[in-house]
């Protein structure tokens, strides 16, 4: 199970990864595509690591995948995301400090599935994230996602 420790500068104990995260939102726009993390039961975006030789946006449309079953296509960068105070540490014993792109997506084929990456998934408003285990600052993504505008950096 991975886990996610705060603390004052933590961040500089990590490895530096590129990740990515999809907003994804229901036809009226209200709700977003949450998926149940296996490894540590919380809720979160779909997304995941960047790999290398792939654009931001291919890596996300990957892991969407990958994770849910929908092929999407990114459409706009709602924000880019970094604590210096956040670590995770994987069961293995690695560490990362994480840079994380968050873009709306568009779907375009497929139906919502799981994978051997989650347990759950469902369509939950920014309020009802209030209430739950969510990962990270999942919350502050969709929140700035609804908001609008020009992305946000964190």
């Amino acid at each position: 199970m991975s886990q996610v420790l705060y603390g004052p500068r933590l961040g500089r104990e990590g490895e530096l990864r590129v990740g990515c995260s999809a907003v994804i939102f229901d036809s009226a726009r209200e709700k977003v595509l949450l998926t149940q993390r296996a490894d540590n039961g919380h809720w979160c975006l779909p997304g995941g690591h960047m790999e290398s030789g792939e654009s931001a946006a291919e890596a996300c449309e990957r892991e969407v995948l990958e994770e849910t079953g929908l092929k999407v296509k990114a459409i706009r960068l709602l924000g880019v995301y970094s604590n210096p105070d956040q670590l995770v540490i994987y069961k293995d014993g690695g560490k990362a400090f994480f840079v994380v792109l968050n873009f709306e997506v568009s779907v375009l084929g497929g139906e919502v599935g799981l994978s051997n990456e989650t347990t759950s998934f469902g369509w939950f408003t920014a309020d009802e994230m209030e209430t739950m285990p969510i990962h990270a600052n999942h919350t502050l993504r969709v929140r700035d996602a609804i908001r609008g505008g020009d992305a946000v950096i964190k």
